[in-house]
């Protein structure tokens, strides 16, 4: 592998419905991406998949692709191993690209660990869901820019992200976003307005009532304040509490939005969110990912 070129990763996943169980069919994978052996922790009717990045992170020139295909009826979660790691850049732009297609019926939920943009790191990520009238998609994004438990900031560098549903050809959900990086950015109330995390949880394939998002605003108004692990996280200020909303918008679903200080007040919210339509929505247990407990 050329070090100009980078990594050129491919992960491709098939999931089907037999008879009760979901099943993945097809999995094919180039380096530094993998997924793990499907898991069964609620019945063999949800497949939980772990998707691996063996490299550890993103250096500028690297491209990964991810296509993704769930058949009539599936129903199936995936998340990652780690947090995904986007180091400092030499110029050349990390890029990710995530195609999925959920057929009628079917259910993913895309629930993948946190970004990490370290200063310097230029960051591209496209998502693109493909959704057939009756299927449904929850996914999230929560990305953090500089480490900051160093006392890194995000003053150099690019973090671009765009997010589109689509639908017999109609749009239903399209988010660009873009950050450049730097003081100005940082600290403007249309940035980041000194918080360094930010995150977005999005539901849309059937209907939300208004009593749920009701909820989901309950929930963050009630969310405890979270304290460091150490001393050192974050120099003390997840000792404030975040920004947050909730709205119906999507027609047929849900979006959160975070601004704030904490990955782990951004990841508890989220989850309280997506256990509610689970019980809500789904009617179905609440069981984490195994790879969240460890």
């Amino acid at each position: 592998m050329s070090n100009k070129i980078g990594w050129q990763g491919n992960l491709e996943l098939v999931y089907a419905k037999n008879n009760t169980k979901t099943q993945l069919i097809h999995s094919l994978g180039k380096a530094p991406l993998k997924v793990q052996r499907p898991f069964y922790p609620e019945g063999e009717k949800i497949c939980h998949s772990v998707v691996l990045h063996t490299a550890g992170g993103m250096v500028g020139g690297d491209t990964l692709r991810e296509n993704i295909y769930l058949q009539k009826n599936a129903q199936v979660l995936i998340t990652t191993a780690a947090a995904q790691k986007i180091y400092r850049s030499n110029g050349a732009t990390a890029k990710q690209t995530i195609d999925i297609k959920i057929d009628e019926g079917a259910n993913l939920e895309w629930l993948p660990l946190e970004t990490i943009v370290f200063n310097g790191g230029i960051y591209q990520q496209k998502l693109r869901v493909e959704l057939t009238p009756g299927g449904s998609w929850l996914g999230w994004e929560i990305t953090r820019f500089g480490r900051t438990a160093r006392g890194e900031r995000f003053v150099t560098g690019e973090w671009r992200s765009h997010t589109e549903v689509w639908q017999q050809g109609k749009p239903l959900w399209i988010d660009r976003q873009w950050l450049p990086a730097g003081e100005e950015i940082i600290n403007s109330p249309h940035g980041l307005a000194g918080k360094p995390i930010v995150g977005s949880m999005i539901f849309i394939g059937q209907p939300v009532c208004q009593e749920i998002i009701n909820k989901a605003r309950s929930l963050w108004d009630d969310l405890p304040c979270f304290n460091p692990p150490h001393p050192a996280f974050e120099k003390g200020e997840n000792m404030q509490r975040g920004e947050a909303g909730v709205t119906t918008t999507l027609g047929e679903g849900l979006l959160c939005r975070y601004r704030g200080f904490s990955s782990a007040e951004v990841r508890q919210w989220f989850m309280e969110v997506w256990q509610l339509l689970r019980l809500s929505v789904f009617q179905r247990q609440i069981i984490k990912p195994r790879i969240w407990l460890q």
